[in-house]
């Protein structure tokens, strides 16, 4: 399995594509003049392509032979080309990727600090726990007492993280090997990724982000013409890496072929909330429910991205108040007994 494209190369892809197109260059000669402005793998790439559009086939279908990009940079451009909107198409990935590459260098260095911290604190709790906690039980003990309470839960916690401390530093070496082939190798991210979607790909923020990204689809292909049937079986093409959306579409189509309203049966499928639902109806009524769904797209593209922002701006002040709280547990634990035993012994 190919590693996909970094979501800077896509953007910068589509976007050089799309301005070739508007300038009158043909997809095939646009692809031709951007391998002879490259170099290594980026050349091969455009070239492969390049000669699969010249060969007569879509540009969508040169996407998914080099399995270099997502299934919803095919899907999306597959539904730009049946909609004679490939110029279109092209200007949203560039602009959609260019958001995610921002987004994830934000979360990167949003992370990046909060991590490092977390390890740094769950060391001092680790030594806290392991090595300063069974010193205070033989100050107590040559004092005539011994921890008790929280304090003598800590020590037994901490005599059992001494004892498992092989096993814990295994699990820490094949952490750190998951991590640096997760970062170093293409195809093992995306099989891990790819997973992931599949179990947990459409819940919370996930879900925001892929409701998104079908208005998205949606919107290009209602926008062209295309009946909402069909636009909806686009859009379930899209996103069939993530179960959970493919499955909204396919309820949403079940629900119109049973007589319920576009708007309505979008709403139940859960594919919009019920204020966007509404005013897609009203914009039917009026023959405008192409502008609407882009209206709508571009509202859920920016609370999506909020949403996933605001998550993340949440994760550092969360690890520092839990860490705080449990070094401060345990530290109180150990000195309010002692400083009681000075007090009696003063």
């Amino acid at each position: 399995m190919k590693a996909n494209l970094s979501h800077e190369e896509i953007s910068s892809l589509a976007l050089e594509l799309s301005l070739l197109l508007h300038a009158g260059v043909t997809v095939a000669d646009g692809l031709s003049l951007m391998a002879q402005g490259s170099e290594g793998s980026s050349k091969e790439l455009l070239s492969s392509m390049a000669k699969t559009v010249d060969g007569g086939e879509s540009l969508a279908a040169a996407f998914r032979k080099t399995e270099r990009f997502p299934v919803y940079v095919c899907g999306l451009m597959e539904v730009g080309e049946k909609a004679g909107r490939t110029e279109e198409a092209l200007t949203a990935l560039a602009n959609y990727y260019e958001g995610r590459a921002r987004t994830d260098r934000r979360i990167k260095s949003a992370l990046l600090y909060p991590a490092v911290m977390l390890v740094l604190m769950l060391a001092v709790i680790g030594v806290l726990l392991v090595k300063v906690l069974p010193i205070f039980d033989d100050v107590y003990a040559s004092l005539g007492s011994r921890l008790t309470g929280v304090a003598g839960g800590l020590l037994t916690l901490g005599r059992w993280l001494g004892k498992a401390m092989p096993v814990l530093l295994a699990l820490l070496v094949l952490s750190v090997i998951f991590l640096v082939l997760f970062s170093a190798v293409g195809s093992f991210r995306e099989k891990v990724l790819a997973a992931w979607r599949k179990a947990r790909g459409d819940k919370g923020v996930s879900r925001k982000l892929n409701n998104a990204r079908l208005a998205q689809a949606l919107a290009m292909a209602m926008g062209s013409g295309l009946p909402v049937e069909e636009a909806l079986e686009l859009a379930r093409g899209i996103m069939e890496d993530v179960p959970g959306a493919s499955a909204r579409c396919l309820d949403c189509q079940s629900r119109m072929e049973n007589g319920s309203a576009m708007g309505e049966a979008m709403r139940d499928s859960g594919i919009l909330s019920a204020g966007d639902s509404r005013l897609l109806e009203l914009a039917q009524r009026s023959g405008s429910a192409d502008a609407a769904m882009a209206r709508i797209a571009a509202k859920l593209s920016e609370e999506s991205e909020a949403a996933l922002e605001d998550t993340v701006s949440r994760v550092e002040p969360t690890l520092v108040l839990i860490c705080s709280l449990l070094v401060g547990l345990i530290l109180l634990s150990v000195m309010l007994p002692l400083t009681r035993i000075m007090a009696v012994i003063g």
